[in-house]
């Protein structure tokens, strides 16, 4: 059995972009979701596949995660990995996606969960927004919070791999991959003008396909509004995905002992001494023929 993907968001599952791809587990918050149901949801997970990686946006409200700490200790298992994302909702749905493709691949469970971090570097994620006032995920710079006050402000931004905010209709366009990538975007309330990310971002990225998914919940919080057109460019290759994980060195979690790659261990979170960690690639920049990492 493939190990198993979580989210802690139904929106945040895109749709498989194959037969073969596993579906992702969903919990609920605190709220939704009496501890005891969740308790029995993730025990069915590890009797079933082993292992269980959960994906959640660092952004995710403080209950709710330490919901999902108290799972892993009523279970006694080190078998869960609980993974706080530094992207943007939608971008960890695409990251989430993209580990189910892999889940079904000869990955040991420790990689799998440490690949999440190298990935997350190859993913091109970001917004167009109608206003920055409540954006606290990049500079935002005095002249930009006072454009957001004039009618008809649009604004283009790029929070990963690098961060970069600019006006839209000023000719500019961020770089990005040098790569194949898939383009996914979810629209909020609607944004005047143009259509930035279509018209204007996809083109000049030359992305290989184009898919919308579902606005999350949490994204209108990290973006500091629910008038944004939020995407991601990724690679939706599984070959290649997989290329990317198997080049990394890979090292044993002298805490636990699982394999994994990088500097720390997705399930029991133990570092590897810096001396023997391995290099994760850095973000792949325009004009580069393929991705790749430091061995």
């Amino acid at each position: 059995m493939p190990i198993a993907i979580a989210v802690t968001s139904s929106d945040l599952v895109l749709p498989p972009p194959d037969g073969k791809t596993p579906h992702s587990a969903v919990f609920q918050p605190p709220e939704a979701q009496p501890l005891e149901t969740a308790v029995a949801q993730a025990g069915v997970l590890l009797d079933q596949c082993g292992h269980l990686v959960v994906l959640f946006p660092d952004s995710l409200p403080g209950p709710y995660v330490r919901r999902l700490h108290t799972i892993r200790s009523v279970l006694e298992s080190d078998r869960v990995a609980l993974l706080p994302i530094a992207l943007p909702p939608l971008a960890v749905g695409v990251l989430a996606c993209q580990l189910r493709q892999l889940s079904v691949s000869d990955l040991s469970p420790g990689v799998l969960a440490s690949a999440a971090r190298l990935l997350a570097h190859y993913i091109y994620a970001g917004a167009q927004l109608s206003s920055v006032t409540r954006l606290d995920r990049a500079d935002v710079g005095l002249g930009n919070h006072l454009a957001s006050l004039l009618p008809g402000a649009r604004f283009g931004a790029l929070v990963n791999p690098v961060s970069r905010l600019l006006r839209i209709g000023a000719g500019e366009t961020p770089d990005g991959p040098g790569f194949g990538t898939r383009l996914t975007l979810a629209r909020g309330r609607p944004v005047a003008g143009e259509d930035w990310v279509l018209d204007t971002v996809a083109p000049h990225w030359r992305v290989q396909g184009v898919q919308e998914a579902v606005f999350p919940a949490e994204s209108a919080r990290w973006w500091g509004t629910r008038r944004a057109v939020e995407f991601a460019a990724a690679i939706w290759d599984p070959s290649v995905l997989y290329q990317l994980v198997t080049s990394v060195r890979r090292e044993e979690c002298r805490w636990c002992g699982l394999e994994l790659i990088g500097d720390r261990c997705g399930f029991c979170r133990a570092a590897v001494p810096r001396a023997a960690a391995g290099a994760l690639g850095p973000p792949v920049r325009a004009g580069a023929s393929a991705p790749h990492s430091r061995r």
